[in-house]
């Protein structure tokens, strides 16, 4: 049967994370820092409004758009908060989470051949997902530069004549961030060569040591721009699987095109509790963030005694602390750590072949669990 199989999806890889978590099923008492998950619960007014709009019969389709209540409250959150001004009507999509968001976006705009920059390391869907959009990903190496796209590199990259680049930030797996006038410097480059900017921003809200700029509010970026981003990790809705990209109305028409013929519409349970999100989610996302920080400072002092090298992430809630000092490749390192101490993390390679020197380590698991992984890690190091 395999004769029948796409030749494009035949030599795709599976998920390099997913792959690495099969291992971790069926195991008893393991500390899992992989998987990249809040581990809140749903805040409860979030949860309450899903519940009672089941009580209240709301089980139909919704427009493909998505409901009108919800793009209107997120055109007004956006215009409150971040002076971004969105069109309800044509400029916005619910969507499947932000992995359907970049998946409509590419294969909106892609046509067979075209270039996408991809700064890396980066979230596994983003090669295999231009792929399948006929794109041909080009992946630039950030590791010289601290992990951090810079203006030089990616003037060096727009010779290669992209359509467009995926940038996200804050960053997973590596908690990089970016301020606004690093932002500027790119949007100024991106225009001037007419580069589309596709801007993955899920962890906004989850960025620490500075404000958060959405790249579509820069001088003559709304226009360059898709924005996604969706109520996963700041609210610890993950499983609520909803998203939404905003954007030029003719590209929010192609997406909505592709929406229609394959997912129809996001569930209408997601989109009611996402209106209230929108409403009284604000406290618990900062309560939140503020764990998220404490943690933060826990793991990387704790990884860098250890000796697995690591900068401080400036948000999400990633490490991804080097191996060099250690002398093992990343999924040695984690097979073995996981099968001696029963601690979880995802080797670098997940995240692009030549990161085989590190980790990725989720730090959305409770200051005990951490503390306890940590204490795990040191016997595991002992032993080498």
């Amino acid at each position: 049967m395999k004769e029948l199989i796409s030749k494009k999806v035949d030599k795709m890889q599976p998920s390099g994370i997913r792959a690495f978590f099969d291992l971790v099923l069926g195991m008893k008492d393991v500390i899992s820092l992989g998987v990249g998950e809040p581990d809140f619960v749903t805040p409860w007014p979030i949860r309450e409004a899903g519940i009672y709009s089941l009580e209240q019969g709301f089980t139909s389709y919704t427009s493909n758009k998505g409901l009108y209540k919800l793009r209107l409250g997120l055109s007004r959150y956006l215009e409150i908060r971040h002076g971004l001004k969105y069109s309800p009507d044509d400029e916005m999509l619910i969507t499947v989470g932000v992995s359907e968001g970049l998946d409509l976006a590419l294969r909106a705009v892609i046509n067979p051949g075209d270039k996408v920059l991809i700064p890396i390391p980066s979230y596994v869907s983003y090669g295999p997902v231009t792929e399948l959009a006929g794109g041909v990903p080009i992946y630039i190496d950030t590791r010289p530069d601290g992990f951090k796209l810079t203006t030089k590199t990616l003037k060096k990259y727009l010779e290669k004549k992209p359509k467009a680049i995926i940038l996200n930030y804050p960053t997973n797996p590596t908690g990089v961030s970016y301020t606004r006038k690093e932002l500027s410097e790119f949007n100024k480059i991106l225009l001037k060569h007419k580069v589309l900017c596709i801007v993955d921003e899920v962890y906004g809200d989850l960025t620490y040591d500075f404000e958060h700029t959405p790249f579509a509010t820069l001088p003559g970026a709304r226009n360059n721009t898709v924005y996604l981003d969706g109520f996963s990790k700041s609210y610890a809705m993950t499983g609520w699987r909803i998203g939404f990209a905003c954007g030029p109305k003719e590209i929010i028409a192609a997406m909505t095109k592709i929406h229609q013929y394959t997912i129809m519409c996001v569930p209408i349970t997601s989109q009611m509790a996402a209106c209230e999100a929108l409403v009284s989610g604000r406290k618990s996302v900062e309560e939140m963030k503020r764990e998220y920080k404490r943690r933060r400072e826990l793991v990387v002092s704790g990884l860098n005694d250890l000796g697995l090298i690591c900068s401080k992430p400036e948000g999400a809630f990633y490490a991804f602390p080097s191996l060099k000092k250690i002398g093992m490749k990343s999924m040695q390192f984690s097979k073995e750590l996981l099968q001696k101490q029963k601690v979880a993390v995802v080797p670098g390679t997940a995240f692009g072949c030549d990161y085989d020197d590190y980790i990725r380590i989720s730090y959305a698991s409770s200051l005990e669990n951490l503390k306890e992984a940590l204490s795990r890690m040191r016997e595991f190091l002992k032993g080498i």
